[in-house]
């Protein structure tokens, strides 16, 4: 089997059992489940959420996208080998830890498999909850314009690049493009300001104005229990971004919780301990993936500039990136995953074919 078929990059057309769309993300793809199994799997797996809970299987794959594009290689690689393995066993590890830490749950009931989860349904928190802890990317390019102000915070003069900031800070926007909201642009990922927040926290889904306090916290204290556990692995939490959202508890009470992926390599820049002392920054995240194509094409303006989106959907259709390419990204996942949860992480021979047999032997959610 070569190298190509190892990589899961079309993970909608599953024979799942579901009676609604399949919704395909930019890396997952969610099969919600007919009321019949979600109620059938809550009773037999002994899930602790109310009985009439819509349940999801959702598939993570290893499409890799940067720039708001989905990146390919050459001879028929669509992804990178390892990825969504080393995605899932990422987000497992950091979510196993905030529950042994006493932090909110998230919305994962179960992991048949290392690129599957079972999630019940949430209603998201429409804010992407970003943390920052270095001075770098998007922040440094604002501030090195002469730009002090960053989502209704004040920073300092005397900032250098990718120094260490005063404190943490949290710097949200928008999740997708939001409308009716007073000084905040109807566009997807917006800067916004807690007072944003306070002054129409319905708008972003948000049960009750003491929860944005409580989501400030489990921010800050998602962000202080990943960077605690790498900097023992000489490892350098960055920057981060966090979802948050709403799922019922048995007794149907509303709770807010962790939602999506926490602390992965595509979520969060996470730098080598080792070389940032000797005044390097080496990525062990996509960062590095982003700055290989930064570097690699002769305009980085068309990846960075958001009025040239047409442009770069173009670059990434028609330049398959070299093989070697794809690898040396395996290696970063990979290589960062398995660092963080001390487990090798095994490609699998064919992934589409060993979910479709546990989902059907164990879940029976494959029709024959």
């Amino acid at each position: 089997m070569s190298l190509a078929d190892q990589v899961l990059a079309v993970n909608d057309d599953l024979p799942i059992r579901t009676d609604k769309p399949v919704h395909s993300g930019k890396v997952r793809s969610v099969y919600w489940l007919t009321e019949a199994d979600s109620r059938r799997l809550i009773d037999e797996k002994g899930y602790d959420v109310p009985a009439d809970t819509p349940l999801a299987i959702m598939v993570i794959s290893d499409r890799i996208s940067a720039f708001d594009c989905i990146w390919t290689g050459e001879g028929g690689m669509r992804g990178v080998p390892g990825k969504g393995a080393a995605l899932n066993a990422v987000s497992n590890h950091w979510f196993k830890l905030f529950k042994e830490q006493g932090l909110a749950d998230s919305h994962i009931l179960d992991i048949p498999h290392p690129f599957v989860w079972i999630v019940q349904k949430a209603q998201p928190v429409m804010i992407e909850a970003i943390c920052r802890q270095y001075i770098t990317g998007s922040m440094w390019r604002a501030y090195e314009k002469g730009e002090r102000e960053f989502c209704g915070i004040n920073l300092p003069e005397g900032l250098s690049k990718d120094s260490k900031l005063p404190e943490l800070l949290q710097t949200p926007s928008t999740k997708g493009i939001l409308k009716g909201i007073p000084g905040v642009p109807e566009a997807d990922d917006v800067n916004i300001t807690r007072k944003n927040i306070e002054d129409n926290f319905a708008a972003f889904n948000f049960k009750s104005a003491d929860d944005i306090s409580l989501y400030e916290q489990l921010l800050t204290q998602g962000f202080d229990v990943i960077s605690e556990a790498l900097s023992k692995l000489d490892q350098i939490f960055v920057d981060t971004k966090f979802e948050f959202g709403y799922v019922k508890d048995k007794a149907g009470n509303d709770k807010l919780i962790y939602m999506d992926e926490v602390g992965t390599p595509d979520s969060s820049r996470i730098w080598d301990g080792e070389q940032y002392r000797n005044g390097l920054v080496v990525e062990n995240s996509k960062e590095s993936f982003r700055q290989l194509l930064l570097n690699h094409f002769p305009d980085p303006d068309i990846l960075l500039n958001k009025a040239r989106m047409d442009e770069r959907e173009a670059l990434a259709r028609d330049n398959e990136l070299p093989t070697q390419v794809l690898m040396e990204v395996s290696k970063t996942y990979t290589g960062i995953a398995e660092k963080i949860t001390g487990q090798k992480i095994i490609l699998s021979e064919n992934p589409k074919a060993e979910i479709i047999k546990v989902l059907a032997e164990d879940y029976q959610l494959i029709d024959a």
